[in-house]
Parts: structure tokens; C-alpha cells; sequence
């Protein structure tokens, strides 16, 4: 193995402990430019030298955390508006529904966001909720999204958004009525943003609320685990997840053959639920 071999799979490494991602060779490819940024601010050119500079054992601990830095270069924070339409739209069509009719003594309802990134996902869901005003008034809804990058979760409190960014998945009778353009980009609506809250998590480590959770939305992440990592967040996934929730995965992905913690839930795109044959026996029954 050459030394940029080797600095590769160093920084590889690197973000495997960091986050649980694995950085395939297929992914390689794109690790220079995804780094640019990081080579420009600390005037190096390569990986070898970035290594070198990690490995540099007089750096203080007043310095900026250059391991930090290359994790969020690296990490793939690509999301917008209402991913996926056909299987989001099950939500409120068939899935938030089922929920209300369980929840109807309570009237609580906690959602978690697993790999929120820059915080469209949420927001969607937020969107959801304040145009069906009528029909969850007096809930308690609380939207929770999360992500390991700092500063994916910087951008997703904002709320703020850019141009290019607002058009990806807004029709604009949805940009008009729940943004309001500003000389900095388009900023949400309070009344959109003040069900939904934001946090840095890893989502292999203690799930982040102390409560069950009703829904589970962790799309397009599971894809950059190894099998067995996968299998360990399905397990932090399922131990989240109250008995009768559900867990919503990306179109790409599965728990077919990865978990013996979730089953399909049936005739549902990309739905799962924990494997609890008395659960599954009441979904079933509910059509």
C-alpha cells in the first residue's frame, strides 16, 4: 500500500469511528474534492499532507478541530423538500392517521428524524402538520431531528434556506405560504418551526429521547453502513421505537435480510415495523 493508499484509509478510517459510515472504494473517488475546502484553509493539496497534519502532535487544544472539520466534509448531506413524494405522502394519507386513532387518549405524538441533515425532512413534516391545522388541534406534536454533522444541525435550526434549495420539492403556492423571502434566503415560519427542535446525535449511540417514539424516519442513511453496523442501528432504531410505531426507511433501502428487529409493514412503501407478532397481528387487522 502506497502512502495515499495508506493516508485513505487513514481518513477512512477516520470517519468509520466518527460515524459508523464506511467510506467504499466507490466512494473514494470524490474524497480530494469533498476535502477542498479543508485543503484551501489549511494551505495543503493533498491527503498525505492532511494525514501529516492530523497526526501532528503539537497542535493545541485551542485549535480547531481539523478531525471534525474532514468528518463534515465527507459526510453526504444531500436531502430536500418532501424526498421521495409517493412514500412520504403516505403519512398523512394512512400512516399519521393510524396513529391518531392509538394515540387518541394522549393526544401526543413524538417523531424523530434520524440523519435530519440541513433539517428539510423536518420541516416537511412540519409542514404537514400546519396545513391540517383543524385536524390536530389540542396535540401535543414534537418533531425531533438529528444528525452528526455540527453543522448540518447549524443550518436545520435556522430554518433558512437558499433559492435553489426552497425550489427542491416546494410548489410555490407551499414556498408563499410558509416561508417569507428575506435578503438572506428564505426563512420558515415560527408556526412551521415551533413543533420541530434539532440536536447533534450519532444515532448508534443512546437514543436521544427518554420517551417512545411514534414514528422513526431514517432515510438514505443505513446505505453508507457496513452489515454489521447496520444491523447495530437497527437494533438503537427498534429500541426507540414504541411497540405499535413505525419506522420509515429511504427507497433504496430495506430490513429484509439486515435485521431480525423490524418486519415490512405490509402493503406499505418503505414502512417497517418492530417485529412483535401481537403488533403486527393488529396492523394486519387494520388493513
Amino acid at each position: 500500500m502506497d502512502s495515499s493508499q495508506a493516508s485513505h484509509q487513514i481518513v477512512a478510517d477516520l470517519l468509520a469511528e466518527r460515524t459508523g459510515q464506511q467510506l467504499t472504494e466507490s466512494r473514494r473517488w470524490r474524497v480530494s474534492s469533498a476535502l477542498g475546502g479543508v485543503f484551501r484553509e489549511y494551505g495543503i493539496s493533498n491527503v498525505d499532507q492532511l494525514v501529516c497534519l492530523l497526526d501532528e502532535p503539537r497542535r493545541r487544544s485551542t485549535d480547531r478541530d481539523l478531525a471534525t472539520e474532514v468528518v463534515e466534509a465527507l459526510l453526504n448531506n444531500e436531502t430536500y423538500f418532501f424526498r421521495d413524494k409517493p412514500t412520504f405522502d403516505q403519512l398523512p394519507a394512512d400512516i399519521l392517521p393510524l396513529l391518531a386513532e392509538r394515540r387518541r387518549d394522549t393526544k401526543r405524538l413524538t417523531i424523530w428524524s434520524a440523519g435530519c441533515s440541513t433539517g428539510q425532512e423536518v420541516h416537511s413534516l412540519a409542514m404537514m402538520f400546519a396545513e391540517q391545522k383543524e385536524r390536530w388541534a389540542g396535540w401535543s406534536i414534537d418533531i425531533l431531528g438529528t444528525d452528526v454533522s455540527h453543522k448540518a444541525i447549524r443550518a436545520a435550526r435556522s430554518g433558512l434556506y437558499s433559492q435553489f434549495e426552497v425550489q427542491r420539492g416546494l410548489g410555490v403556492a407551499q414556498m408563499l405560504r410558509h416561508f417569507e423571502e428575506t435578503p438572506a434566503g428564505w426563512q420558515i415560519h415560527e408556526e412551521v418551526r415551533r413543533i420541530t427542535r434539532f440536536q447533534q446525535h450519532n444515532m448508534l449511540g443512546e437514543a436521544p429521547l427518554r420517551q417512545p417514539v411514534d414514528l422513526v424516519l431514517c432515510r438514505n442513511v443505513l446505505l453508507y453502513f457496513d452489515q454489521d453496523t447496520r444491523r447495530r442501528a437497527f437494533a438503537r432504531l427498534s429500541g426507540a421505537l414504541a411497540p405499535d410505531g413505525f419506522l420509515m426507511l429511504g427507497a433504496g433501502e430495506t430490513v429484509v435480510g439486515q435485521t431480525d428487529a423490524f418486519v415490512p409493514a405490509d402493503k406499505r412503501a418503505s414502512i417497517y415495523m418492530r417485529a412483535l407478532p401481537a403488533v403486527r397481528a393488529k396492523v394486519l387487522q387494520a388493513g
